[in-house]
């Protein structure tokens, strides 16, 4: 007879951050050149047409910025993702927007990395890490028009709701 995995077990199992090929990697201030790059990145940022586009990112923010995102807060969460070789693919992280007091999500996939798995993989190791701390529910603002839309439906979030100009998607960890 075949034993399987204790609910404990599966819990355990489900709330490891890992992924078959990305890696997070939590940034120290120096490596924060990856983010201007992409937030400069008129490919990358295409997904933010409807708020600006590119988003400067001057060294001169890094530090203050920093402290702000990358800490050991169960509220707000970030790290890049790295691909086996170690190269920066894309950056994931949440934080608890105290507006509409709900957790949110960010995904962005370095434009020449886009089309390998690299979203779906990154999304997951949010949830994953989201879940490890305690969110229960994780909500995305997208833009009506941007296509990874569809791969959050297939990572389990649903419509929430939907205006002209964006859709907020939910998930239930």
């Amino acid at each position: 007879m075949k034993n399987f995995p204790s609910r404990k077990e599966r819990k355990e199992e489900k709330d490891r951050v890992t992924s078959k090929m990305l890696k997070t990697y939590k940034p120290e201030v120096r490596d924060l050149w990856f983010r201007e790059q992409m937030m400069a990145d008129e490919e990358t940022m295409s997904y933010n047409h409807h708020w600006g586009g590119t988003i400067p990112f001057p060294e001169e923010c890094w530090k203050d910025w920093h402290e702000a995102w990358v800490s050991d807060d169960k509220d707000c969460y970030y790290r890049y993702v790295a691909d086996e070789s170690g190269t920066f693919v894309g950056e994931i992280a949440y934080h608890l927007d105290e507006g509409i007091n709900a957790h949110v999500a960010d995904v962005i996939i370095y434009a020449p990395c886009r089309g390998q798995g690299n979203g779906s993989e990154a999304l997951e190791l949010l949830c994953q890490a989201a879940r490890k701390n305690g969110v229960r529910v994780l909500y995305d603002n997208i833009a009506i028009d941007n296509p990874a839309i569809r791969m959050f439906l297939k990572h389990g979030f649903h419509e929430e709701s939907r205006n002209d100009e964006v859709i907020w998607l939910r998930k239930d960890l």
